[in-house]
């Protein structure tokens, strides 16, 4: 673990370490064994922007800690633990336990998924106890002595109550400069001082250990900062970290000289150095933005201080940075870029520094993975990135180059694995390699990674994708809106601009597409619809005058606050007319029509979702990267060495997760979804293998950790998407299957509505008001999701500037069983419904769910599906050409139970297949490709116990064998 309060770089701030003050742009050939022409990412120099990295140039440890935030954890479970995980904030700032400043973010509440995913220290705003804003009227107390009882009041909490008190830091005062009490340093200053004595003097007496944190200025001030350190010093009362905000626009212009000053006023003083935290920084327009956020990243990382994003918005959603309760954002995968970062930080200059919006980056080199790392963004213009200091005895004569890009998806639209947009392999040369990067963009963020030669080149994603702003089509009743970059309060639009007026039959956008090929695409709008005032709102999608679709759009936080909608449209070859419309017929307004649209891209859709996962990238435990001998790339896993990965699913339902690795000997392999175990997975043989999980996911981030105690060469997982198994969690009504009691009622939704039918409203608030859910047939005991379509828009009366979303819970008690609760964030309409997973391990084979909440409201239900976590696992060698989906499903017939087995020949030539039961086997020759082998068999009794199928198929080359498992079933 990182330590929390690391000791700041001697070496002084980055002025004083560049080498350069700006980048030349010289161009170093690319090679790939021998010399090649320009690449189809090379650019003219005269059009780049130039990055120059020294990989020799260490600039200290990697920091990481300035993906911090306030108040960017609402609840336990908002967000889940996955989003928390891959995000790795190391360090944030909530309000005092059981305070009343917001309906949540009580660290008491979040301090499990903090510490459990990552998280070095957890600061509490202490004043947080007040319930208004600014504090207490803005009035300092006429008797100090009732602030210093709520400071006692809020350590004893901590603690008493907290599993970790040793991880908090007690920030006692929170922008005491401004509103807060001490306004005015000429008049305020000598009674800020005694205060801050008597805060921290009585902390420490309550829990000598305490680390404090402050002032907290909302500005940096270097006279009231001498003052402080000097009376600190003097004293005995100095914060253990120094705290202050840099939350305009132009302090990515200013913070370098602001921390200088303060570095200089600790020497003069003769303190210090103090480690540092800004604990407020950016505002509404950097917030979900890669572009954006890479620029303040990389301002802090350079600096070594910790930073947190500020709240603007609401808790509980990484402050804009993630979507939707389990979902990333663009910006969500540049924070988990900056959570991979391992090793030691490098000279990097950009074209300009303490300039705001412009290219800026962080470049790190993890010797012992042997891999360099660049992030970067906030330019418009394509890039080359010069990467020099090249160790070839380290790195290789040749390397692998891979260019990923993190694009502006919408605050609240959900971005899937970023792809690889430039791969290439070259040669190094006189140390050094160019990477030029295709970028028209300031909103979106890349990461380079440079490693030794893989075992495969990497490719660039081959994915056909068009792209248009909205305000770029042809408009018809519709207004452009500008959204300005500058605007420190507005929402970024991805253009800069929105269309707005979706409110009359005739409104409509229309724009033309060269379509390369007949076939299915898939058109995703990044769109905003005032959720509290619409609902969800609806448009045609027309294509060549005919009606080709609907886009159907969730509800969001405001019109301005943009989320993504997807629909399925084909098309055929050539030119395309598409038209979006606030009618299907010319003369009558979609339900919810009033959406405005930023921006529409269309892609080629070729089969199912697949994404690949390289080892050498995932988050290592225990082990690092092998890059020689065979299967160069692969990770050694053994013993309790883990390689863990984000995956990211588009739709909740079923995917085949594929481990492609090496085994010297037979070994087991283990797979943790989300810290539950996934059982079967191996090699019985030495050799090449993959396993392959039959899972369910939920929508959004997965975390999968793979290890194997006796040892594998893991080269990568790769997620399909397996839709035709969705049928085995296939929803159901809650009003169908559901027996309400105590005051829960079924209800209507008024239009503009997403829901499916009725709703089950007013569920929870006692003991008594419950719905029970009699356990669909064949579901025994074991692992599953349960899939909630949900609404809730519950809120308090309102804060000075954040909406105070609340949380709903929800509580399914197992009748023989345990109960298990899930967090359901606030999704801005009671028209609209979103889907939420729980999981739910269940102990009978048949006991009843009872669905409720004693303390509080639950959410409006819509459907529910219970979803068997894991349908089957498969062990091939894949040199035996021998591939086969196999599906094994208990089941009841007039009182007898039976095994269904169905082996799919996924190969392409024929294959033998042989099926072993409990309840007898069977043999199939020559199942042809595509073709299954299938066969009932009965168990003669009205149940059967948990067991095993055993399936080998045979083809010319070799064999495979996998044991699919199935559980227990009662028909009686």
């Amino acid at each position: 673990m990182r330590q929390p309060f690391p000791a700041p770089d001697p070496r002084g701030t980055r002025a004083h370490r560049l080498r350069r003050a700006a980048a030349s742009v010289g161009l170093v050939a690319l090679t790939a064994g021998a010399l090649v022409t320009p690449s189809v990412t090379s650019v003219a120099a005269e059009d780049v922007e130039v990055l120059q990295v020294d990989l020799s140039a260490s600039t200290g440890a990697v920091q990481g800690g300035a993906s911090g935030m306030l108040y960017g954890l609402g609840d336990d479970g908002v967000p889940t633990d996955p989003i928390v995980a891959g995000a790795h904030p190391t360090n944030v700032t909530q309000k005092a336990p059981h305070g009343a400043q917001h309906p949540n973010g009580d660290p008491l509440d979040v301090e499990r998924s903090l510490f459990e995913n990552g998280g070095d220290y957890l600061m509490v705003n202490i004043q947080d106890y007040y319930p208004d804003w600014p504090y207490n009227g803005g009035q300092r107390p006429e008797d100090f002595d009732s602030y210093l009882d709520i400071v006692r009041t809020v350590v004893t909490s901590i603690v008493e109550e907290s599993d970790h008190p040793e991880r908090y830091v007690f920030t006692p005062f929170n922008e005491p400069d401004g509103i807060n009490w001490y306004s005015g340093w000429g008049t305020m200053g000598d009674t800020f001082l005694a205060d801050w004595e008597a805060a921290y003097t009585t902390i420490k007496e309550i829990y000598p250990e305490a680390r404090i944190a402050g002032p907290g200025d909302a500005w940096w001030h270097g006279e009231s900062t001498r003052d402080i350190l000097t009376f600190a010093k003097a004293n005995d009362v100095l914060p253990d970290i120094w705290t202050w905000h840099e939350l305009g626009v132009e302090n990515l212009a200013t913070f370098r000289s602001h921390l200088a000053e303060f570095r200089q006023i600790e020497q003069e003083v003769g303190v210090g150095p103090l480690p540092v935290n800004i604990t407020e920084y950016a505002m509404r327009r950097d917030m979900g933005v890669p572009g954006q956020l890479v620029q303040w990243l990389a301002m802090f990382e350079d600096e070594k201080v910790d930073a947190q994003t500020a709240y603007w918005t609401y808790a509980g959603n990484l402050n804009d940075n993630m979507a939707k309760n389990n979902s990333a954002n663009g910006a969500w995968w540049l924070l988990k870029w900056y959570g991979d970062l391992t090793g030691e930080t490098v000279e990097l200059t950009p074209p300009a520094l303490d300039v705001v919006d412009t290219l800026q980056g962080i470049a790190a080199l993890d010797a012992d993975a042997r891999r360099a790392t660049v992030l970067f963004g906030g330019g418009s213009r394509d890039v080359r990135v010069e990467i020099e200091g090249v160790d070839t005895d380290l790195l290789g004569e040749t390397v692998d180059v891979q260019v990923r890009r993190a694009a502006f998806s919408g605050q609240e639209g959900e971005a899937l694995a970023p792809p690889v947009v430039v791969a290439e392999r070259v040669d190094v040369v006189d140390g050094t390699v160019t990477v030029d990067v295709p970028n028209g963009d300031r909103h979106s963020a890349y990461q380079v990674v440079l490693t030794p030669a893989l075992d495969e080149q990497p490719v660039v994603d081959p994915t056909w994708t068009a792209q248009v702003q909205a305000e770029a089509t042809q408009l018809s009743g519709l207004t452009v809106v500008d959204r300005p970059a500058g605007d420190a309060w507005t929402f970024a639009a991805s253009g800069a601009k929105d269309v707005r007026g979706f409110t009359s039959a005739s409104s409509s956008l229309t724009w033309s597409v060269d379509v390369p090929t007949t076939g299915t695409y898939r058109l995703s709008v990044i769109a905003a619809v005032n959720g509290p005032s619409v609902g969800p709102g609806s448009h045609a999608l027309f294509v060549d005058g005919e009606q080709a679709g609907t886009i159907r759009y969730e509800a969001g936080f405001s019109d301005a606050y943009r989320g993504k909608a997807e629909v399925l449209v084909d098309l055929e070859a050539g030119t395309r007319e598409l038209s979006v419309r606030a009618s299907a017929d010319g003369s009558t307004l979609l339900p919810g029509a009033n959406v405005a649209l930023d921006r529409l891209d269309l892609e080629r859709v070729d089969g199912p979702d697949t994404t690949v996962y390289p080892a050498h990238l995932a988050r290592l435990d225990g082990t690092v990267p092998s890059y020689d001998g065979e299967r160069p790339g692969s990770v050694e896993l053994h013993g309790d060495a883990t390689a863990t990965f984000y995956v990211a699913a588009r739709d909740t339902g079923y995917y085949d997760v594929t481990l492609d690795y090496a085994a010297d000997v037979p070994a087991s392999v283990g797979l943790l979804l989300n810290g539950r175990e996934v059982a079967g997975l191996g090699a019985d043989t030495p050799g090449e293998r993959t396993s392959t999980a039959r899972v369910h996911l939920a929508k959004g981030i997965t975390e999968l950790t793979v290890s194997s105690p006796d040892g594998v060469r893991l080269t990568s997982l790769t997620t399909v998407r397996a839709a035709d198994a969705d049928d085995a969690a296939a929803p159901v009504e809650a009003e169908d299957v559901l027996a309400l009691a105590g005051g829960a009622r079924l209800e209507s939704v008024s239009q503009p509505t997403d829901v499916s039918g009725l709703q089950v409203a007013w569920l929870g608030g006692s003991a008594e008001s419950v719905a029970v859910w009699e356990r669909p047939e064949g579901l025994g005991a074991g692992q599953y999701d349960l899939v909630v379509r949900y609404a809730n828009a519950e809120k308090n009366t309102g804060h000075a500037y954040n909406t105070d979303v609340v949380s709903r819970f929800l509580d399914v008690t197992e009748e023989g069983g345990s109960t298990t609760r899930g967090a359901f964030r606030h999704n801005y309409s009671w028209k609209g419904f979103w889907t939420h997973t729980i999981a739910l391990d269940l102990a009978t084979d048949d006991g009843a769910l009872t669905l409720g909440n004693a303390t509080g409201w639950a959410p409006n239900l819509d459907t529910l599906a219970l979803a068997p976590l894991v349908l089957d696992v498969s062990n091939e060698d894949p040199q035996t050409g021998v591939a086969l989906d196999v599906t094994v499903q208990p089941r009841c017939l007039a009182g007898t139970a039976y095994l269904a087995v169905r082996a799919t020949n996924g190969g392409d030539a024929p294959v033998d297949v042989a099926v072993d039961t409990p309840f007898g086997g069977r043999e199939f020759a020559g199942v042809a490709p595509g073709a299954a082998a299938y066969q009932s068999f009965s168990a003669r009794s009205t149940g059967l116990d948990a067991g095993s199928v055993t399936v080998t198929g045979t083809a010319d080359g070799g064999s495979g064998s996998q044991e699919v498992a199935f559980d227990a079933l009662d028909c009686a």
